[in-house]
């Protein structure tokens, strides 16, 4: 069992380095530190389903976590597949409605769980974390609108273009051949996000290779061609 001062410790350094809590002063981390718990979630286990009570706020520590809903035709959709230090679950908490996704874990993960009435308390007590917060879920919206446009306006080259370029956007290293995408999705995760099915995904990736655009070693993906693949999307 971790020693709970080493917990703590733990617990307040990933506190800061949530983008929501930056310039927060000492006293307000630690106040955040005393109304989070640690959890640990096992890879492909839910943390809520549709129709579930929001009951609490997440924040991701280490590992993945997918936001997706099924359609009528029993379709995977999935919206957000979030990295270290994002917030999820907030939406549902502001509006006191029940989950319309579902949050699953896509890897081993751990997590800081918020309690539905400890995030209001804290909220109503720091009204610069609520503009930051109303700013973030602003942005993650206007992704989510748009993907619904790429479902209808764009072919999949082109949606799987955009999908890499946010990627790079969100997560990009600049290496002397080009930019490795710091995110390691899998065919069908990419093609859930886009739309698809898994096969024309592997399909668009070996058309993007053979022409020089990017370089594919496992799940790690090079954008040689930024131009290139930004022309697509236009």
């Amino acid at each position: 069992m971790e020693h709970p001062q080493k917990s703590a410790t733990s617990k307040l350094w990933f506190l800061k380095h949530i983008r929501l809590f930056d310039g927060m002063s000492p006293s307000e981390m630690q106040e955040m530190e005393r109304i989070t718990r640690m959890q640990e979630v096992k890879k492909r286990q839910p943390l809520y389903l549709p129709g579930d009570p929001s009951n609490n706020v997440y924040l991701l520590k280490q590992g993945r976590v997918k936001l997706a809903n099924t359609g009528a035709s029993g379709k995977e959709v999935t919206f957000e597949i979030l990295e270290p230090g994002e917030i999820f679950g907030e939406l549902e908490v502001l509006e006191g409605l029940p989950r319309e996704t579902a949050a699953e874990a896509l890897d081993d993960a751990m997590i800081c769980v918020i309690r539905r009435e400890d995030f209001d308390r804290y909220l109503e007590m720091h009204p610069s974390i609520t503009v930051k917060l109303t700013k973030l879920i602003g942005l993650r919206l206007r992704r989510i609108q748009s993907r619904v446009e790429d479902l209808v306006f764009r072919d999949v080259p082109a949606r799987l273009a955009h999908l890499l370029v946010e990627l790079i956007k969100s997560g990009g290293v600049q290496e002397p051949r080009g930019i490795r995408l710091k995110a390691k999705l899998t065919h069908q995760e990419m093609a859930n996000l886009i739309g698809c099915s898994r096969e024309t995904v592997s399909h668009t990736l070996g058309q993007f290779r053979d022409e020089g655009l990017i370089h594919i070693d496992g799940r790690t993906i090079i954008i040689l061609k930024m131009d290139a693949l930004s022309r697509l999307v236009s």
